[in-house]
């Protein structure tokens, strides 16, 4: 049997997983990011990850393991440094993680970046499947985004090529944490949406978390300064990926992540506003569609791009979405 290892590290939680040879999730296991605490308890959490895992039966039959990790990461050295865990700066997971005494002999795991993954497994069994030039996002904690070139994934020279949600949209806007002004993901995050949705006086209702998925629930209900943190996100995304299809010409815009979530909410102002800003010929009318993976799609990228890098091939191909499930490219 076919086993693929697979982490996936977030702001928000520290997942892993088993993955078949079909890019199904065998085993799972989760613990939350302790995002504020120092770097010894950060890699605790993933070391419990693993130990979780390694109790599976199928462990033993893993051949290759991969990582997708917030970023920036850089895939040569093996090294995190996420924007959203300041905890970990040039932190060397790659060599922490290889070093778990469970871990196969010889064994080395493969590092990309976040979204990367995710768009390595919406093009391997998703709503990417068979698009030559895609652009794939996660909005979550942050914003992150990998892309598609010419049929293949696009990784760049350290890993991050595509990392969208540092591309500057508001030249006034605030700093980023990445020292960058007016960043998309100080706009578009889940964060930030909570944030502008408060700063307006919003308030959760009774019970509930206040999260994104809360302010989406409260605008479907009809609260208008809900509805506008989610039209003031997607109008950043819309400026954001109508300048990514500007540079590269897409066939398909793929968006995941917890704020994807929010379905029609998020999803109809983002195609009102793209149409406003993806203007020319060759940007206009580019489809926008949730990702298919939802959030399988780090555990199921990661293990993808570590089997690609252990056998110098992409993983053998999943079968081909339900007819009409993916957008294809325009006419």
């Amino acid at each position: 049997m076919t086993v693929y290892g697979a982490l996936d590290i977030g702001g928000t939680k520290i997942a892993g997983a088993l993955v078949d040879g079909s890019g199904s999730v065998l085993v799972r296991a989760q613990r939350p990011t302790p995002a504020a605490e120092p770097a010894g308890t950060l890699m605790a959490a993933v070391t419990a990850v693993l130990d979780e895992l390694a109790t599976a039966p199928q462990w033993d039959a893993m051949s290759c393991l991969g990582i997708a990790s917030a970023g920036p990461v850089d895939t040569s050295a093996g090294t995190v440094s996420p924007v959203n865990i300041p905890g970990w700066r040039r932190f060397p997971l790659v060599d922490r993680v290889a070093a778990h005494p469970r871990l196969p002999r010889g064994l080395r795991p493969v590092l990309s970046g976040d979204a990367v993954a995710m768009t390595a497994a919406e093009h391997w069994r998703g709503a990417a499947r068979g698009v030559a030039d895609a652009l794939c996002m996660v909005v979550s904690t942050g914003v992150g985004g990998g892309l598609v070139i010419g049929g293949a994934v696009h990784t760049g020279r350290t890993g991050n090529a595509g990392h969208i949600g540092h591309i500057t949209v508001d030249l006034d806007g605030a700093v980023c944490p990445c020292g960058a002004p007016g960043c998309l993901e100080g706009l578009a995050s889940g964060t930030a949406i909570l944030a502008h949705a408060r700063a307006a006086g919003w308030t959760p209702p009774p019970g509930a978390a206040a999260d994104a998925a809360a302010v989406a629930a409260s605008a479907r209900a009809g609260d208008l300064r809900a509805t506008a943190a989610y039209e003031r996100a997607a109008q950043a995304l819309a400026a954001a990926i109508a300048a990514t299809a500007a540079l590269v010409e897409l066939d398909l815009v793929v968006i995941g992540g917890g704020v994807a979530q929010a379905g029609e909410t998020l999803f109809a102002p983002l195609r009102r506003h793209l149409a406003a800003y993806a203007v020319l010929d060759f940007t206009r009318g580019l489809p926008v569609v949730p990702a298919r993976l939802a959030l399988d799609a780090g555990l199921v990228g990661a293990a993808a791009i570590a089997a690609a890098a252990r056998g110098g091939q992409a993983p053998p191909p999943a079968p081909l979405p339900a007819a009409g499930a993916v957008a294809g490219p325009r006419g």
